[in-house]
């Protein structure tokens, strides 16, 4: 079982009895710092072994932001944990984490901030933060994945740091951070991956930025509008298949919803036009999703699939999201009751965790087929509600110095035999 240094560092500099006393203290007078919430979130389950940690399996969202610049937060939420055998005296936990980063530098997590009671054999949940520098230019973008290394989380006792849980991942899920502000040379909205097919079997990778705008207040029973509106990334647009596109065609945007039974998209339409072979098939200037939820409660909307032709049911061009839970999630609530509102009012993005990741990669089809989009949450497809059919311990991270303890936050080090 890897043991890392830093561990015994920390155990050479503290004593149990100081940290019993420390964490009186913070508990007394240390109040949780919120930390701001994320736009993304990566669901990753380890496989954990050995050391004072019980639990052989753990789920744990990582949230990053939608986009940034410089530096950003990773905010890694810890479910709560049941130990072994409870400590005779007040202790900490110690956690390490790692991740793959491409396009910036992550600074691994290494915190010692929970308070473990003397007698106790639970951890509650608690939110730890780590930080990625960025390397990737303006208008590029970050992808953070789940390190596959042995021990890309681990957990000890301060007053034990030799025993350790290690856990390891095999989840090969990611979320991207575009490099830029909102509204910048990134763009605002989200950079969504479409891979589209054509009736000959064509396929295209397009890169369009999609911005959703919230409905105000949406009742149970009444018609409400999702705002769409999309732009190409440059060098990624949407080309017509050899045969062209035929005049009357339509957009049909799709955005994909979660968490109100019978209800899974809003769907609407917009006109591109007609346009020759080879030619960038020109994106309507907005499209009003609808839907009608025919109960109360609260969902998650993402951007959703993207169709092109005559009919709804029976596409010329289909768009597939590349990987929906990569993408940020929009909040909605429908109430008891209330009027057909317009789309008004901007979202404040919110994590939206998920236990089940799967990446879309658009499967061939067979010429002619007529179908929506499969999957209706992961695309945007389908729906059994709607005038057309288709329905639709925040506890912060307060980093406390054990200065106090002699014992500093140890850097996470994988280090070989002998060094």
């Amino acid at each position: 079982m890897p043991t890392p240094r830093a561990w015994w560092r920390l155990a050479a500099r503290s004593s149990a009895a100081a940290l019993a006393v420390l964490t009186t203290v913070l508990a007394a007078v240390i109040p949780a710092s919120p930390v701001r919430a994320a736009d993304k979130t990566l669901t990753v389950t380890y496989t954990c072994t050995g050391g004072p940690v019980g639990d052989t399996s753990l789920t744990v969202p990582i949230s990053v932001p939608d986009t940034a610049s410089g530096t950003f937060e990773v905010t890694w939420k810890l479910p709560a944990l049941t130990l072994r055998t409870a400590p005779a005296t007040a202790t900490q936990l110690l956690v390490a984490g790692a991740l793959q980063v491409i396009g910036g530098v992550h600074a691994d997590l290494e915190v010692t901030d929970t308070a473990v009671a003397a007698g106790a054999t639970s951890v509650p949940a608690a939110q730890k933060t780590s930080t990625v520098t960025v390397t990737a230019v303006t208008g590029g973008q970050i992808t953070v994945k789940p390190s596959a290394e042995p021990g890309s989380l681990m957990f000890s006792l301060a007053d034990a740091p030799a025993a350790v849980t290690t856990c390891t991942t095999t989840g090969t899920q990611s979320v991207t951070v575009a490099v830029g502000q909102p509204g910048g040379g990134s763009g605002a909205g989200d950079l969504v991956e479409y891979t589209c097919t054509d009736q000959a079997q064509a396929r295209q990778e397009v890169r369009i930025r999609v911005t959703l705008t919230m409905p105000d207040s949406p009742g149970a029973g009444v018609p409400f509008t999702i705002g769409w509106t999309g732009a190409y990334e440059p060098g990624a647009e949407l080309k017509a298949p050899a045969a062209g596109l035929p005049a009357g065609v339509k957009l049909y945007a799709h955005a994909g919803i979660s968490g109100l039974p019978g209800l899974t998209s809003a769907t609407g339409a917009g006109t591109p036009g007609a346009v020759t072979p080879g030619q960038v098939i020109a994106l309507p200037s907005s499209v009003e999703l609808k839907a009608t939820s025919g109960r109360t409660g609260s969902a998650t909307v993402r951007p959703g699939a993207v169709n092109i032709g005559a009919q709804e049911n029976a596409p010329l061009i289909e768009c597939e999201v590349k990987d929906r839970e990569a993408l940020r999630t929009y909040p909605l609530t429908v109430g008891a009751g209330g009027t057909d509102p317009s789309a008004t009012s901007t979202p404040t993005p919110t994590p939206s965790p998920s236990t089940t990741r799967t990446r879309e990669t658009g499967p061939a089809r067979e010429p002619g087929r007529s179908r929506t989009p499969k999957d209706g949450v992961a695309t945007g497809a389908g729906g059994d509600a709607g005038p057309d059919g288709r329905v639709f311990l925040l506890t912060g991270s307060a980093l406390v110095a054990f200065a106090a303890a002699g014992g500093l936050l140890a850097r996470r080090r994988r280090a070989s035999p002998g060094t």
